[in-house]
């Protein structure tokens, strides 16, 4: 990464996928006000776990929404997913020079970066050639969240990563502990995981309907160089992620014994 030297105020759009009026994106965008000119573009109801959907078949609503409560900052909410957010964002108000999304209502570690809406805004920034930030919160045991030391942090790390930039095709996914955390880890993706289960049951009327449930598995939870074991050990994680889908280690294995036409 390299410093670009620009010293002028910098743009920053802000999704997340647990709604316009979740308290994260509240705290996120409040916090990079700071930093940079905000606006807000986010999912007028809950879209968490719908990855990285973009919807093609029916038409996306786009309004202003001053009472989602951040002030004088911008916001819009989109009848769509997370990744909506994210285009709309970029081609009704302007291409920013960052899309942050998040503060998630719980972590996305290990194989929940497939799922995860949150993931998915910053995986549209950078499909749209934006650098792009992740973040999320681990909740405490009661189910309560503290957003101030990580919408602090996020603001801190936005402003490195708009001064020295990223690697073309590379987020940082970023989850904080439920507690103040002890420092900071950069780490990689672990192996967590959800085991399904599904959970089937009956309607008033007798019907059968499903519920897909899970438990969550981490193999290698006390792995400190993991997203997982991070957090669990009470640091923030802060990960590198490449989007880049191919094996390139096995290509020449493949090329051996794929038939030809």
């Amino acid at each position: 990464m390299t410093y670009n030297g620009d010293t002028a105020r910098k743009s920053i759009l802000v999704a997340n996928d647990d709604g316009i009026f979740s308290p994260g994106i509240k705290a996120l965008a409040l916090a990079l006000a700071d930093v940079g000119d905000v606006v807000v573009v986010a999912p007028d109801v809950e879209q968490s776990a719908v990855g990285h959907g973009i919807t093609i078949r029916r038409p996306l609503r786009f309004k202003h929404t001053a009472s989602a409560g951040f002030g004088e900052i911008p916001a819009y909410r989109v009848d769509g997913t997370p990744a909506d957010c994210v285009v709309l964002g970029v081609h009704l108000l302007g291409r920013p020079d960052l899309v942050v999304s998040g503060i998630n209502l719980g972590p996305n570690l290990g194989d929940d970066l497939t799922h995860s809406g949150t993931v998915a805004a910053a995986i549209e920034g950078l499909a749209l050639g934006l650098p792009a930030l992740a973040f999320s919160q681990q909740g405490g045991a009661g189910g309560e969240y503290s957003f101030t030391a990580g919408a602090a942090y996020a603001a801190r790390l936005a402003r490195e990563v708009l001064a020295r930039g990223l690697p073309p095709r590379v987020l940082l996914n970023v989850n904080f502990p439920a507690a103040l955390p002890h420092g900071v880890r950069v780490t990689r993706v672990g192996e967590h995981r959800w085991e399904d289960a599904i959970v089937t049951r009956h309607d008033p009327e007798g019907r059968e309907y499903h519920w897909v449930a899970g438990t969550s598995r981490a193999p290698d939870a006390h792995d400190p160089d993991t997203d997982y074991g991070a957090v669990q050990a009470g640091f923030v994680s802060v990960t590198p992620v490449r989007l880049d889908l191919t094996a390139r280690d096995l290509l020449g294995e493949v090329a051996g014994y794929v038939p030809e036409i």
